[in-house]
């Protein structure tokens, strides 16, 4: 065998070059450079000694011509090794072994977002010499997580400049009494919205309450006039959590047309104006609940899944399918004290692409949307004068 010196001194450097069949071959020196790039480099003509022996050297051209094929062809493939590697992982991809974890829909950020949007309205609009939006509060009895929101929604208004009012019944009012100071924030100017804090004690009739309100007054959405009105794609105010939840998908750049929709709870403030709103954006539509059949299958079939049926952890991450979008609008809380939503979110958000945190998912976009409807019933009224 004859090793690289020795090769030196019976041939001339171009003799070499032409029965290796390399163009740009070089005889080793003492080598500073990495392994990589000596292998490259001189692996035809460790080749060319492992296949050959002296008597292939002295006139076998034959074997050379092969063994300088031979050569090429391992070099072809250590050059591709990196793009190699690369389809690989591109085929690992494809096949669904990667995990995926979820971005988070901010709903406090995205909710301090629109009331700064809302307060820079707002001082526009006293500069110009209208009167601030004015919105009344309604609270009837002393349930703590309804006092909570109310003082949430309270300390929103001033948050944005609006004339506000809090009215606080007791539990054991009349309803006649509810109905009469209903009737007087109708009649007032300042008062361009009417929010009366559900639920309401069993005595009193929520829906004859609901219908109280003047439609244009009716800033949580809930008349029949305003849901008529977003059922025939002519929305004037509408329900505020599932507006708020239709301002999130927005900020996910996602295309919702063509989506398959599935909504778990069919309630009055959620489920079915929910699915009002997301069919206007031409998603197709499954509302499902206690009855549904097979609800694991059709949530795993679901592009967008918006949960609001009211259990902790009812949705396991398992039946989301990969790259899905899931709203939780449940908020539950745990006998540990520590609040939770409709879904499971630590595996929820495994497969989904965005997912909705509990607290500050939808809850603080309702309270914000409240203010924005707020707004727009003030602008409708100006109009009106």
């Amino acid at each position: 065998m004859l090793y690289p010196n020795e090769l030196r001194a019976h041939y001339s450097h171009a003799t070499v070059q032409k029965m290796v069949g390399v163009e740009r071959f070089e005889l080793p020196t003492h080598c500073s450079q990495s392994s990589c790039a000596t292998r490259l480099r001189y692996t035809p003509l460790f080749v060319l000694h492992t296949l050959t022996n002296q008597y292939a050297l002295r006139g076998g051209r034959i074997i050379l011509a092969l063994v300088a094929k031979v050569n090429r062809f391992i070099r072809l493939i250590l050059l591709h090794l990196p793009s190699f590697a690369i389809s690989f992982a591109t085929f690992k991809t494809l096949c669904g072994n990667n995990t995926m974890t979820a971005n988070i829909l901010d709903g406090k950020a995205i909710a301090a977002e629109l009331r700064q949007t809302i307060k820079t309205k707002v001082t526009a609009r006293i500069a110009a010499g209208e009167r601030a939006p004015g919105l009344a509060v309604v609270l009837v009895g002393q349930d703590p997580a309804s006092e909570v929101y109310v003082r949430n929604k309270r300390r929103s208004c001033e948050e944005v400049g609006f004339y506000s009012e809090s009215h606080d019944l007791t539990a054991n009012c009349s309803q006649e009494s509810l109905l009469t100071l209903i009737d007087e924030l109708n009649a007032k100017d300042e008062i361009d919205g009417i929010l009366v804090q559900l639920p309401l004690p069993d005595h009193i009739d929520e829906e004859a309450v609901i219908e109280r309100i003047l439609p244009t007054k009716d800033v949580d959405g809930f008349h029949p006039y305003n849901v008529g009105r977003l059922t025939l794609k002519m929305p004037i105010l509408r329900p505020c959590t599932p507006k708020g939840v239709m301002t999130m998908l927005d900020k996910t750049g996602q295309k919702l047309e063509g989506m398959d929709a599935v909504i778990i709870g069919q309630s009055n403030i959620v489920g079915r104006p929910m699915a009002m709103e997301l069919l206007a954006k031409r998603c197709t539509i499954t509302v499902c609940h206690s009855r549904t059949k097979d609800l694991e299958q059709k949530v795993r079939n679901a592009d967008l899944v918006v949960a609001a049926v009211g259990r902790a952890n009812f949705v396991p991450g398992e039946w989301i399918k990969k790259g899905a979008i899931v709203i939780d609008v449940g908020i539950n809380r745990l006998d540990t004290g520590k609040l939770a939503g409709d879904v499971h979110f630590e595996s929820c958000k495994e497969n989904a692409s965005w997912i909705t945190p509990v607290p500050g998912g939808v809850g603080p976009m309702t309270i914000a949307t409240l203010l924005e409807n707020t707004l727009y019933a003030a602008e409708l009224h100006s109009q009106a004068d």
